[in-house]
């Protein structure tokens, strides 16, 4: 039998010794239910509450922090302590969660592009794993200034209105602007318009039939209406557009399991880990794998 050594438990007063908590700093790690009562703390309880005071150093509120937080665990509700379990780093404004490639609000769900690491080709390869497209040649000097602001508004829910309006002008200026239709009907399809948002994704695709996010958005925008056999072709015909497309396979393979063609959607779990094994959403596509791919024979004889 092998001996384990005990895991070391802390007190408040270690805690505030290693942390160098001041009386403010502690009160705020107990708004955010991290400091609780005097004793019973370990290692990941000490990991957690050094990454909540290194944001909080870094100027973010105990609002934010707790926003974005429940953000995360309703997308993945299988984290159990998502400063410990993820990277999360201020950016202006915004707390972004970060994997080792690319960063993503927790709050909206949207791709963060980062355009001083890799340049404007890094940053378009980047938008395939999102439903939102940035475009690298802006048609018209006046329409880019208004997709620009639009693209602002659209990461704030209390403004999407804003950059609806914004998008609306892009498109009158020039109704070729297929990135400008697609985030049009991203937003629209947020807001339950679920008819102006598919004439919209389809207008991108008019104008410009390789916009594989567009694609990708209609086969959700039919997932939410049921329409499960449809969305499962639209995400094939993204993937046909961009075989690497990271939540193409994704999507496809939830769609395939709903449908209960559990073996076609394997090939697309597995892709998918391939593709985005650092994501948060890797652990789900793990999960589904354990539920539909057969067991190793070998590993029961």
């Amino acid at each position: 039998m092998t001996w384990r050594q005990p895991e070391r438990i802390y007190g408040v007063r270690e805690l505030t010794r290693i942390l160098t908590l001041t009386p403010k700093r502690a009160a705020q790690l107990r708004r955010l239910e991290l400091l609780r009562g005097e004793s019973g703390y370990t290692f990941r309880d000490l990991l957690a509450l050094r990454a909540a005071s290194a944001l909080l150093d870094a100027g973010a509120s105990v609002r934010q922090i707790k926003q974005t937080l429940a953000a995360l665990r309703r997308q993945n509700p299988s984290l159990v302590e998502p400063l410990v379990e993820l990277r999360l780093v201020l950016e202006g404004d915004r707390l972004l969660a970060q994997s080792d490639r690319v960063r993503f609000d927790p709050r909206s769900g949207q791709l963060v592009l980062a355009l001083d690491e890799g340049g404007l080709e890094k940053a378009a390869n980047a938008t395939l794993v999102t439903g939102l497209v940035r475009p690298l040649a802006p048609p018209i000097e006046q329409a880019e200034t208004w997709f620009e602001r639009a693209s602002e508004w659209d990461n704030d829910p209390a403004h999407w209105q804003d950059a609806i309006e914004a998008y609306r002008r892009v498109v009158a200026i020039d109704p070729r602007y297929a990135a400008a239709w697609n985030n049009l009907g991203l937003l629209l399809h947020r807001l339950g318009s679920y008819d102006e948002a598919e004439a919209a994704y389809r207008s991108a695709l008019k104008h410009d039939p390789r916009c594989c996010e567009a694609e990708y958005n209609l086969g959700s925008l039919h997932e939410d209406r049921g329409l499960i056999e449809e969305a499962i072709a639209d995400y094939r015909e993204a993937l046909e557009i961009s075989p690497d497309y990271a939540d193409a396979h994704f999507n496809l393979a939830g769609a395939l399991a709903r449908a209960e063609r559990g073996q076609e959607a394997i090939e697309h779990w597995q892709r998918y880990l391939e593709l985005d094994a650092g994501s948060p959403w890797a652990r789900i596509a793990r999960a589904h794998l354990e539920l539909v791919e057969p067991p190793d024979q070998s590993q029961s004889e």
